[in-house]
């Protein structure tokens, strides 16, 4: 009697736990009766369909298009996270300013490409390229999150492809892709160190030690021609600026690729410091930058942060190739003087 009492509670325990699991996006390992993860007792399957990515998408899309129509970050978290929520809500606060958002903000509701993964437990990611936008901009690489079983999944991440890029290849969705982790070995250096020493390139150029080591990209061009133009300014009244990017501790994404390299998404900040010569003010750089410094007063050096979001294909050892940037985001997310 004691037996068959016990045997009625485990089942309504297991009804329940079903029934409140069944609500969360994405599926939750099942636990056979050895004890062991359905996922990992039989091949590993993907936890999520093409179908739930697409509701996920949709329903990240319409809490970003309520937040840029009332011009309000406040609602964004629920569907924002990382680098990518620090970066919207700097976009916001300057629509706020300027009366728009950022074009670059646009994100299309078509895909070419979901890369969902086969692995248990959390957290866990999930690449989805888009079309092109109407204005005819790049693709971008979405990079969605799931902390834990009962959150849901955040937009963490979005590169705008760069011009002519060509992605790594990836599993279709049904046979699942595998997640990498920063310590990936195999690869002409790990993912942390990718990251890590892309940051040294964009602070330190040519003179870099680790300048050889990746392919010339469209960010490092934009970012060059765009600091020439500022110091041509500087110069005039003898002022100086230094800029230091670093990797945000911990904020990267991995996901492995069919070539038998990694598609690495990862933040790296800049500060950007200006500083005017002959007791002049040091001003802001550009629209973005003035929306955000609004009516503080200058002084002689301005200090700009900035938060980027870097995509990078880091290739396998021995394969005789460089670490390639494909695609990026920035935005300003403060402005102060010093």
């Amino acid at each position: 009697m004691m037996k068959r009492i016990r045997n009625a509670a485990a089942a309504a325990l297991a009804l329940v736990l079903s029934v409140s699991l069944a609500a969360c996006e994405g599926q939750v390992p099942q636990v056979t009766a050895d004890g062991t993860s359905s996922a990992t007792s039989a091949k590993a399957t993907p936890d999520l369909s093409e179908a739930q990515e697409k509701n996920i998408r949709k329903q990240i899309l319409i809490t970003l298009g309520a937040a840029n129509d009332a011009k309000d970050a406040s609602g964004l978290s629920a569907r924002m996270t990382g680098p990518q929520l620090a970066i919207h809500s700097a976009r916001i606060a300057i629509a706020q300013k300027t009366g728009s958002i950022s074009r670059y903000a646009t994100i299309p509701n078509d895909i070419v490409q979901t890369v969902i993964p086969t692995d248990s437990g959390w957290p866990r990611s999930v690449y989805s390229i888009t079309t092109t936008t109407d204005d005819q901009q790049s693709k971008r690489l979405l990079v969605l999150t799931q902390d834990s079983a009962r959150q849901n999944y955040k937009l963490w991440g979005v590169a705008r492809l760069f011009q002519g890029t060509k992605l790594p290849s990836f599993a279709v969705p049904d046979i699942g892709a595998k997640m990498g982790t920063a310590k990936d070995a195999g690869l002409v250096m790990t993912p942390e160190q990718a990251v890590e020493r892309y940051a040294d390139v964009l602070t330190n150029g040519a003179s870099s030690q680790f300048a050889s080591s990746f392919a010339d990209d469209e960010l490092r061009q934009t970012l060059a021609s765009t600091t020439e133009q500022v110091q041509q300014g500087i110069s005039s009244n003898k002022g100086t600026q230094q800029q230091v990017f670093t990797p945000a501790p911990g904020a990267i994404q991995v996901m492995r690729s069919s070539d038998g390299g990694d598609l690495v998404v990862a933040q790296i900040n800049l500060e950007w410091t200006r500083q005017a010569g002959e007791g002049r003010e040091s001003l802001p750089a550009n629209d973005q930058e003035n929306a955000l410094f609004g009516n503080a007063k200058a002084t002689s050096t301005l200090k700009a942060t900035y938060v980027f979001v870097v995509a990078m294909y880091v290739p396998e050892a021995n394969s005789g190739k460089q670490v390639t940037a494909v695609g990026a985001d920035r935005e300003v997310v403060k402005v102060e003087a010093k």
